[in-house]
């Protein structure tokens, strides 16, 4: 039983030896992947970038034509507004004409009989 606690000692405990991990890929590798992985990176970057103004500029020219159609719209309806309301008071004077004019034909009517 000591023996295999012994050579677990030797390889972790405080007199174990010092180990250091390298890497086997020279320095110039590894640059040129960060070079490359950080050109990727810029390049999804711009295209990003470059889409979502593109989808900008069109969602843009579509709320302007949005708008146009809204401004049309509303002025489409003050017109009717406008219409609704002098209909509105010319069927009120219409009205008030037809009564005068039954009470003056009444009166008559009443006149003409009383005579008889």
């Amino acid at each position: 039983m000591k023996p295999v606690r012994r050579r677990i000692r030797r390889h972790f405990g405080l007199t174990a030896k010092q180990v250091a991990v390298r890497s086997k890929r020279p320095w110039y590798f590894q640059t040129g992947a960060a070079f490359v992985f950080v050109g990727l990176g810029y390049f999804a970057a711009y295209w990003q970038y470059a889409t979502g103004n593109e989808s900008l500029r069109q969602t843009m020219l579509d709320n302007q034509a949005l708008n146009t159609k809204v401004i049309q719209v509303e002025r489409q309806l003050q017109i009717e507004q406008a219409a609704q309301s002098v209909l509105t008071k010319e069927l009120r004077e219409v009205q008030d004409e037809n009564i005068h004019i039954k009470e003056d034909l009444a009166f008559y009517k009443n006149m003409t009989n009383s005579k008889r």
